[in-house]
């Protein structure tokens, strides 16, 4: 039996795209390999089955720096990010290792799938809900949407859909109004747990994006968790979109994403130091502040695919009753936090 320890020490989203490969690698070698991890986010790991400790050195224990090499041809041959690692675990293991679920691989325990989720803990009711993500990472710039459009699509859904934001407090995430604000309040293991007791998610092309597809839903799991993405131009949708999402892009629509996503990293250069602010890497083509490929996605276009969702029959708008008994967890509305 071959022992492997997988090392990867990047984002959150990449880290979770590993539980998927992880889980393929044993389902193509069943009881050929004993694995352990080594990653910034072991709270993605929880509950794995697939993971068993292992000492880093030991004799016939093999330390892997994981990467993804074919996202250097995501915008030529049609592969989703949950196939990176597994082509390059196929050439570690010398036998292919093929996705088994168009997600990544995420374990509740029985305790966690039993406890009421936070809003019906803050709230006292079992309100359905969706998480809301209105920002980003500043490493990042390129894929944020201005929070004032995720604001208008807030307002549009008013008493009809309770959202819960959620980001880290070292990123740049605004405050919404007409929100539970769960911002700095989540480890890990807690989104998850939020995740699981969501009906739907909106965000941009980020971790909760592949959460919302990894994460099973509280009574039925196989149910595919409504998403919209807001993802504009900068990567090919076949290689971020979930079958279940709304993944809202642009690709295509402009010159500098008119043969697949254009990889950038920066709205604008934010003169931290960082190499994401060398000219290949900041967009080449800004409107009012925001990448013109983001620019042309509208809080109406994003409003009509959450609805698609209701209009379809997989999620339920707040009933009279339920509105009322959250409003007063919302956050303020846009009036007070203006000052006006």
């Amino acid at each position: 039996m071959k022992q492997w320890i997988l090392r990867l020490f990047l984002s959150a989203g990449d880290v979770l795209m590993l539980t998927a490969a992880l889980r393929d690698l044993h389902r193509a070698c069943p009881e050929q390999f004993k694995t352990d991890v080594r990653t910034p986010f072991p709270q993605l790991w929880e509950n794995n089955p697939h993971i068993a400790p292992l000492t880093e050195g030991a004799p016939g224990v093999e330390s892997i720096d994981c990467h993804y090499p074919l996202i250097h041809h995501s915008n030529s041959i049609p592969y989703h990010f949950i196939h990176g690692f597994a082509e390059f675990l196929t050439e570690r293991a010398g036998t292919q290792i093929r996705p088994t679920a168009f997600k990544g691989d995420i374990h509740l325990s029985e305790a966690e799938r039993a406890a009421p989720s936070r809003i019906a803990v803050l709230s006292g009711c079992n309100l359905p809900y969706w998480i809301i993500v209105a920002g980003g990472k500043y490493d990042f710039t390129i894929k944020w949407w201005h929070f004032r459009r995720y604001q208008q699509v807030v307002d549009a859904l008013r008493d009809r859909v309770l959202f819960v934001q959620v980001g880290d407090s070292r990123h740049y995430h605004p405050r919404l109004s007409g929100v539970i604000d769960l911002r700095g309040q989540c480890s890990i293991r807690e989104l998850i747990h939020l995740t699981y007791h969501s009906e739907g998610v909106v965000c941009p092309v980020t971790f909760q994006m592949h959460l919302a597809a990894a994460v099973e839903c509280r009574g039925q799991p196989e149910r595919s968790r409504p998403c919209v993405v807001v993802a504009g131009g900068r990567e090919p949708p076949q290689w971020e979109a979930y079958p279940a999402h709304q993944f809202i892009h642009t690709v295509g629509a402009l010159p500098c994403c008119a043969l697949g996503g254009c990889w950038r990293a920066r709205t604008l250069p934010l003169g931290d130091g960082d190499q994401k602010d060398e000219p290949a890497l900041v967009c080449t083509d800004v409107v009012a502040g925001l990448p013109h490929c983001m620019d042309l996605i509208t809080p109406e276009e994003v409003l009509r695919r959450i609805e698609l969702y209701f209009q379809g029959g997989q999620c339920r708008y707040l009933s009279a009753a339920q509105a009322q008994a959250i409003r007063p967890f919302l956050t303020a509305t846009t009036r007070e936090l203006m000052g006006i």
